[in-house]
């Protein structure tokens, strides 16, 4: 996979400045403007929010009395919604969304920028999936499915449902087709990203570390990730830089011996599950589970961590769809944050749900 130079790094700082520059007045301090646009679910057990004005993507996930779980920017609350177009940035707005793989090709195939085209960008990812209007299809008291827009970058129109389970433990089902709306065949796969803080911890089932390959997106700040690998479970850990560095950047392309994996954040773990596919299936220059880290030592609230799934690369032809699926699981966590501890809790979720290894 090609290594992105300057993704999602400390420039997130200087773009959202200058975005704020030309938006509208920034909300009061723990106001979010936009939140009358968002769709909230929530069953008792569980409650979701999804903005159907950014692509659908999910931006609030948490059990009914604990904070928001998953990473969201402040530019969610500052900067509204931009129309898609291809000269278009990415905005940090985070929380989970779902991309089309894979990444070598996302501007390869299409003729709105071809500077990007002739470039072989690899940022920023599809704007029409990132910030298209979703249109709400269908909309009930425990779930959504919401239908986007035509993309002329990818070729695709995604459809996502999102339904919450009505009981314990606290689960969300989500549901992604995305339909070929071109002439022509292409060829993609689904790729599902949900954003963490940076310090939260990821459990991954691995069989061994050769099936887990590091890259260290070093540079004059940050040093690369430092993987453990134990009993079968991988994880990234947050351990100081060396000397001279502020924090540590990097991906693990994984090949994983089951299909989930977790993370720990805000007194909740999060436990996400998946159809587990062959290898072959998965694009070469991805891995079916993909971990990546940006963690700024000095400060908490900066970087994060994806959680990212790929389903299987697919040739479409005119017409012709593809489906990929997850199941979110949400636990209540208040035991320490070591690594230890939080191994057990995960153990017993597994046990709760009936994946006990």
């Amino acid at each position: 996979m090609r290594a992105v130079a300057g993704r999602r790094s400390r420039t997130w700082t200087l773009l959202l400045a200058a975005l704020l520059a030309c938006a509208a007045p920034a909300a009061a301090q723990g106001e979010t403007q936009r939140e009358e646009a968002w769709l909230w679910l929530d069953d008792g057990h569980v409650r979701l929010a999804i903005a159907p004005d950014l692509g659908g993507r999910v931006v609030h996930l948490s059990l009914p009395d604990r904070p928001n779980l998953l990473k969201v920017g402040a530019a969610l609350a500052q900067v509204p919604p931009p129309a898609p177009a291809a000269d278009g940035i990415d905005i940090p707005y985070l929380g989970h969304v779902l991309w089309a793989g894979p990444q070598s090709g996302w501007w390869l195939d299409q003729d709105v920028h071809p500077g990007r085209r002739e470039a072989a960008a690899p940022w920023p990812p599809d704007p029409w999936l990132a910030y298209g209007r979703n249109r709400v299809v269908e909309r009930s008291a425990h779930a959504v499915a919401l239908e986007g827009v035509d993309s002329p970058v990818s070729g695709l129109r995604a459809h996502q449902r999102y339904r919450l389970s009505g009981r314990a433990p606290a689960t969300v089902e989500l549901e992604a087709e995305a339909v070929n709306v071109r002439d022509r065949e292409i060829e993609r796969d689904l790729w599902f990203n949900t954003r963490l803080p940076a310090a939260s911890r990821v459990f991954v089932p691995v069989a061994g570390p050769e099936d887990a390959r590091l890259r260290a997106d070093g540079d004059d700040f940050f040093a690369g990730p430092v993987a453990w690998w134990e009993d079968g479970l991988y994880s990234l850990q947050a351990e100081p830089p060396p000397q001279g560095k502020g924090g540590r950047r990097g991906k693990v392309f994984i090949r994983p011996s089951a299909g989930w994996l977790a993370g720990f954040n805000a007194g909740q773990l999060l436990l996400i599950r998946f159809d587990l596919q062959p290898d072959a299936s998965i694009h070469p220059e991805h891995g079916q589970v993909e971990v990546y880290q940006q963690w700024h030592h000095d400060d908490p609230g900066a970087g994060l961590l994806e959680l990212e799934v790929h389903a299987p690369l697919r040739r479409l032809a005119p017409g012709e769809s593809m489906r990929a699926a997850e199941t979110w699981t949400v636990l209540p966590y208040d035991g320490p944050e070591t690594l230890e501890a939080q191994r057990a809790a995960l153990l017993e979720a597994l046990r709760e749900v009936g994946l006990a290894p």
